[in-house]
């Protein structure tokens, strides 16, 4: 970070006005490395250098980011494993390391992830209570019969409750394989693979495509864009008034996809398009907010 006058630092940081940090610097209450500062011309990198005032050290004004990230399958969503496995962080700018992911995408799964360092967000983005719509496109092995598209409509019983889309469409198929596309408002570990799973109807490919507006788009795999100013206000609409919105939809919900639709996605090899399942971290306090202008 480039050097700047120690008021201009003292200020942002909350620490006092332009002016009484004039009046500190001048009786000696300021110290850059250790060495007391009385000149008001003093600069300093807020991020680099040891900045203290009455021997209390100024902490540096953290920027709040907001990230979209094209999650590949094979791919953990975390910055680190264990196992030694590919992360998300590889996919990352060194300055981008300090995110974390909102929610999760599990390993087989790809598409729309978010990231930021903003722990308030990301709550009010993740946790269940908010009913943020999640939109995923889902491949299945088989042809799937409209009575089976019936019962996961109305819900599939699961060892840890039921699991019920909020909707559910058909994309297409053939005799091999079978597109849908579901929204929930939910994000319990693979749980719409399981539902599938119990249907007899394994999962091929989970692709997300949405949270809530915020669309994937053609943002290609591997690649990351920071959040527009409207996407961050509207993911964060849902926590002002929880669950009375009504979840976004997939296009003709609960039968056949609106006519001239097409899916999301880059092409897969039947034709179909490519395009996955939603932790948090705890909240800490920032001063502003930085995503890409509208």
């Amino acid at each position: 970070m480039a050097e700047e006058r120690i008021q201009k630092i003292l200020a942002r940081s909350g620490v006092s006005s332009r002016r009484k940090a004039e009046e500190l610097i001048l009786q000696g209450r300021i110290t850059i490395n250790g060495v007391i500062s009385s000149e008001l011309g003093s600069k300093a990198d807020a991020v680099r250098d040891d900045i203290r005032v009455d021997g209390r050290r100024i902490m540096p004004e953290e920027t709040l980011l907001y990230l979209m990230l094209h999650k590949p399958a094979g791919t953990v969503t975390s910055l680190h494993d264990p196992e030694g496995r590919p992360v998300i962080r590889n996919l990352l700018e060194d300055r981008l390391e300090r995110l974390f992911p909102v929610g999760r995408l599990d390993y087989d799964s790809e598409g729309l992830l978010l990231l930021t360092n903003d722990g308030q967000f990301a709550l009010r983005v993740a946790h269940p209570r908010y009913r943020v719509p999640k939109t995923y496109r889902v491949k299945v092995r088989g042809s799937l019969p409209p009575k089976v598209m019936r019962k996961l409509e109305e819900g599939i019983d699961l060892p840890d409750g039921s699991f019920v889309p909020d909707a559910v469409a058909m994309e297409g198929k053939n005799p091999k394989s079978t597109w849908i596309q579901i929204v929930a408002t939910e994000g319990r570990n693979r749980v719409i693979r399981r539902a599938l799973e119990a249907l007899g109807y394994p999962v091929q490919r989970l692709i997300r495509v949405a949270i809530g507006g915020v669309q994937l788009g053609n943002l290609a795999e591997g690649k990351s864009r920071p959040l527009k100013t409207n996407e961050i206000r509207q993911l964060l609409s849902y926590a002002e008034h929880p669950g009375e919105k009504s979840p976004a939809k997939p296009a003709g919900s609960r039968g056949k996809i609106a006519s001239g639709q097409k899916p999301h996605g880059r092409k897969d090899g039947d034709g179909s398009r490519k395009r996955p399942e939603g932790r948090t971290a705890g909240s800490r306090s920032r001063n502003r907010q930085t995503g890409k202008p509208d």
